[in-house]
């Protein structure tokens, strides 16, 4: 039904110019000596000559129909290697411009894909390998201790203490799992205010004091304006500084870590720099892939998920920042972002 009317709604384009063209001869042969056998010959010449030109123009419009339904079948076989080996009819360039943005955007669409199906396979084969380390280390821990190591004044306690370290890194590697999935999967919503920035990062400089000194290291939070407000997520921005002066900290082993704020005309800057073991520059452009470790060993003796730097990226960017960072093996490493000011 739906091609009977497509029909008669094509033949509707050319009944009107077929009218018009009647009208303005009988029009003119009313002005003129032409007899009435004269003007139905033309007449029957005209009408003969409307329907050879619309059979020929069904044709022409069935010949590029079947020309595009093959292009496309084609297509759909994966026949074409490219966009620039698709042809059509000089008549049909703006159809031949259209399937090749088609294909364009199916080709990306594929290649996207794929990279997904990448991402999860790795993301999956990471976390079965990240969970795995501290579900078997515990295991071990409580078999030797079920096996006779309980009663053994001198390691018991130490058995339990190790355990109980790697059941707090596997809660922080789930607590990092599961913040991860809610910011890739856009159900993190951020809330985004004005706040005094000294307070925020005195309150955080007090609380790892007591990490810091542990290895005889300086905590310092540099001097600046305390009137400065920022835009942004607060406690957002709280795990993004958890994850630096961490981090910071973790890989410092004499020196100090500096907090400090850089003011500009409308903005602020906030960094994190150390006097630590820095980062090589093959791996800088890496260190926020999820899982992804520059010294993968020393990062789970010392409770890395693998997935901070991923977390803090998310959150910088949901805040239309970016990451900086800046680092030098032996001499330390500066991670910085910027924020709005009011």
């Amino acid at each position: 039904m739906k091609n009977i009317r497509y029909e008669i709604s094509y033949i509707k384009n050319y009944i009107f110019p077929f009218i018009i063209s009647n009208l303005l001869f009988l029009f003119i042969a009313y002005f003129t000596d032409l007899n009435i056998t004269q003007i139905l010959l033309i007449i029957f010449l005209i009408v003969i000559t409307f329907i050879l030109m619309i059979y020929f123009s069904f044709r022409k419009r069935e010949q590029d129909f079947r020309i595009i339904i093959n292009t496309i079948k084609s297509i759909r076989k994966n026949q074409f290697n490219s966009p620039d080996e698709i042809r059509l009819p000089e008549d049909l360039f703006q159809i031949e411009k259209e399937i090749h943005k088609m294909y364009r955007k199916i080709e990306n669409d594929i290649s996207h894909l794929k990279k997904l199906e990448k991402i999860r396979t790795e993301f999956l084969g990471n976390v079965s390998h990240e969970l795995r380390t501290p579900i078997f280390a515990i295991q071990g821990y409580i078999e030797t201790l079920l096996n006779g190591a309980i009663d053994d004044k001198k390691v018991n306690r130490t058995f339990l203490e190790k355990a109980n370290q790697h059941v707090n890194n596997l809660n922080n590697l789930l607590n990092d799992l599961i913040d991860i999935s809610m910011i890739e999967s856009k159900q993190m919503r951020m809330s985004l205010r004005f706040f005094k920035i000294a307070p925020f990062l005195e309150n955080i400089v007090y609380e790892f004091k007591p990490y810091a000194e542990k290895k005889n290291l300086e905590l310092v939070l540099l001097p600046f304006n305390n009137n400065i407000e920022v835009y942004g997520d607060k406690e957002r921005l709280k795990q993004v500084m958890n994850n630096l002066i961490t981090n910071a900290i973790k890989y410092t082993e004499t020196g100090k870590v500096e907090i400090g704020v850089v003011e500009f005309n409308k903005s602020v800057k906030i960094f994190v720099k150390d006097t630590g073991i820095g980062i090589p520059e093959k791996d800088l452009d890496r260190i926020f892939e999820r899982f992804y470790r520059v010294d993968k060993n020393r990062s789970r003796e010392m409770g890395g998920t693998g997935l901070g730097l991923a977390i803090v990226k998310h959150i910088i960017e949901a805040h239309n920042s970016k990451v900086e960072v800046k680092s030098q093996p032996g001499k330390g490493s500066e991670f910085s972002f910027v924020l709005k000011k009011l």
